[in-house]
């Protein structure tokens, strides 16, 4: 496929901007996978794979995994069939030397960023969702109390699994030393981003359909539907 006709689109957006499920809608609407680094992490781990070996013994020495292994992971999943049209990716990059990584991967293959979404939601808005945060201890889906409960309560709508309140969404300390410390990683490579003139930042306090026509508009306004 030509490399101007692919969409890569990155998704930014702190814990609780509802980053994820923007991710999934848009795999729906564009017909391209969502690549998010969790999953691949996950994957990886569990099917013992080579990379995930590598990362599992940096993880059991109390180490950060490298950005190569990172970089590898994403590279393997974006060089698979169903990702030759693009991907939406999810939590990738993280910092600049990831962005970079990127750059030179999708130059590789005649490709380019297209977009970058950043979805902006206020501290107090944030800590609001977070706290009343359930995750599926199956597949990792996402729930709100108040703004997108499951439809039975305690049970994931994809995959039947339990929900659970995690640890870190209790305390509101927490909640605000994660944001500070997305903010103080994940600033940089926005700015990048910008200075690239491929960045639109999105009101993440609209309601969720809103938010998505938003963003599905701004990627259609760059490069046609």
């Amino acid at each position: 496929m030509n490399g101007e006709a692919r969409r890569y689109i990155i998704l930014f957006g702190a814990q609780g901007s509802g980053k994820g499920t923007q991710a999934r809608l848009l795999q729906d609407h564009f017909g391209i996978p969502q690549v998010a680094t969790g999953d691949l992490f996950r994957y990886n781990l569990k099917e013992e794979t080579e990379l995930g070996r590598l990362a599992k013994a940096y993880m059991e020495r109390g180490e950060l995994v490298p950005d190569e292994v990172t970089n590898a992971m994403v590279q393997d999943r974006l060089s698979r069939t169903d990702a030759q049209g693009g991907a939406i990716l999810d939590g990738y990059p993280r910092n600049l030397n990831q962005a970079r990584a990127l750059d030179d991967m999708l130059a590789e293959w005649g490709a380019r960023v297209t977009q970058a979404i950043y979805i902006e939601v206020s501290e107090a808005e944030l800590l609001r969702r977070l706290t009343g945060r359930r995750v599926c201890r199956e597949c990792q889906a996402t729930y709100h109390v108040v703004f997108n409960p499951p439809r039975e309560e305690g049970v994931c709508d994809r995959c039947g699994g339990p929900l659970y309140q995690r640890d870190d969404d209790k305390d509101e300390v927490a909640i605000r030393r994660r944001l500070e410390i997305y903010m103080q990683e994940t600033l940089p490579v926005i700015e990048y981003y910008r200075r690239r003139g491929v960045l639109t930042t999105i009101d993440g306090e609209a309601p969720i359909d809103d938010v998505n026509r938003a963003i599905v508009a701004a990627i259609v306004d760059r490069q046609g539907p």
